[in-house]
């Protein structure tokens, strides 16, 4: 299960260094290249909610499997395209397969783990979710630089092939068998909810994937404007739907767990923090340092190291520390993310120390991470694994999303209006990431107060 949110993950990130290559041999112009990067993001955030209802109405391992197919053969479409037009169609099927598959997988943890080992199956899925970001940016360079058998930028769509037969394979004879005649199995799929969430979902998105390079027009603007008026209605619509007895796409009472709400932000917190640091600090050494894609993607390796050791490791502390692990990574997160801005800051690579930083924000964002995702999941009941896994799913995108968009723009704002930069600019998205991480501990006193 965790291979294929891998690589699902990994496409996230590797098609970006393989970018310039693309444009230049398909001649694609700016919006195409856009739609080809941002195409497989919008349809899986689009789509994460209603394929965990679909895994509930079909079966989690039938759907699993099923998206992992889709996604596998989409992504060898996409390593065949032949033009522009052809390679953004099979990126929104790629989207749309991986947003079938990875919904099951925290269903599946919920369902088949109980106790210690469902805490390890959750560490093991935050450290994940942490390296494949990373990944896809050493992998992207990797294949790109290796031109294999001379197909350019093809390989990084194309290894998914493979690993996804063998996926396919193993997960047909490892994964447990559907079982039939669950309560939950009878409630519908709620057309008007999938229609209002997913134009919410597809008006919040399409601006903070295009807004950028489009220099925020006004519709990115009216766009998250009206996406926030349907994220109301819905909301509405889906309190209207359960007083009445029926089954809305995500049941309010999932919403009402304890600690839900409050886990929900602060993951949406570390994802935004993460995305937005990997993505700055990719253009800093790119730009800045003048690093290849393949040296900036290894720059993140301690990051990513550190992040998953954490994630995997932290049940075994002192019991003593649990409280404070949450409120305390996000600490970490602020003072690391200066101390990162703070030793680049005359333009160089930071040497040792930056190293050191890189460490203590992977420290801090899996403390802030995993810790959260498990408590919220603790008690959420099996009948209630899909609405839960879904809702948590798409604030790890969106979360992702906002990063990017966010603390991209203000990097790439501050590049053109600063004459110290980019250093400069760095150092104004490490106060901004820094801020962010506090919002994660004050998000804790807030919901105790």
């Amino acid at each position: 299960m965790l291979a294929a949110q891998f690589m699902a993950l990994l496409d996230v990130f590797i098609v970006n260094v393989a970018a310039p290559t693309i444009r230049t041999e398909l001649d694609a112009s700016g919006a195409a290249l856009q739609l080809v990067i941002a195409g497989y993001t919008i349809a899986y955030a689009v789509l994460l909610i209603t394929g965990a209802r679909l895994g509930d109405l079909l079966g989690h391992r039938r759907m699993y499997l099923g998206g992992l197919a889709v996604f596998t053969a989409a992504s060898l479409a996409c390593g065949l395209a032949a033009g522009t037009g052809q390679l953004i169609a099979f990126r929104l099927v790629q989207g749309a397969g991986a947003a079938l598959m990875i919904p099951q997988v925290l269903s599946l943890i919920q369902r088949n783990f109980i106790g210690e080992r469902r805490v390890r199956a959750l560490g093991a899925y935050s450290a994940v979710l942490a390296t494949g970001a990373a990944a896809g940016q050493v992998v992207g360079g990797v294949l790109v630089s290796a031109d294999l058998f001379g197909a350019s930028w093809r390989p990084v769509f194309l290894v998914n092939v493979p690993i996804g037969l063998a996926l396919l394979a193993l997960g047909a004879r490892v994964l447990p068998k559907d079982r039939r005649g669950e309560p939950e199995r009878t409630r519908g799929l709620d057309l008007p909810g999938l229609v209002l969430l997913a134009a919410a979902v597809s008006l919040l998105t399409v601006p903070l994937v295009l807004g950028q390079e489009e220099d925020w027009p006004v519709w990115s603007w009216a766009s998250i404007a009206a996406a926030v008026v349907l994220f109301g209605c819905f909301l509405a619509f889906e309190s209207r739907l359960a007083r009445r007895g029926g089954a809305p796409l995500v049941a309010p009472r999932v919403l009402r767990i304890p600690g839900m709400g409050l886990a929900a932000v602060r993951i949406l917190l570390v994802m935004a923090v993460n995305a937005g640091f990997l993505f700055t600090l990719t253009l800093y050494v790119q730009g800045g340092l003048g690093y290849s894609a393949l040296r900036a993607g290894l720059t993140f390796v301690p990051m990513a190291l550190v992040f998953g050791l954490v994630g995997l490791t932290w049940r075994n502390w002192h019991p003593g520390l649990r409280r404070a692990l949450v409120p305390g990574g996000f600490a970490l997160t602020a003072v690391s993310a200066v101390a990162v801005g703070w030793v680049m800051r005359d333009i160089g690579d930071g040497g040792p120390a930056m190293y050191a930083a890189y460490a203590g924000v992977g420290a801090g964002l899996a403390l802030g991470f995993s810790p959260a995702l498990t408590g919220a999941l603790a008690t959420v009941r099996p009948e209630d694994a899909a609405d839960a896994s879904g809702l948590l799913a798409t604030v790890t995108q969106l979360g992702q999303l906002i990063g990017v968009a966010t603390f991209g723009t203000l990097f790439l704002n501050r590049l053109e209006a600063s004459p110290a930069a980019p250093a400069d600019a760095l150092w104004v998205c490490a106060l901004a990431l820094a801020g962010a991480a506090v919002l994660g501990v004050l998000a804790g006193l807030v919901k105790k107060a």
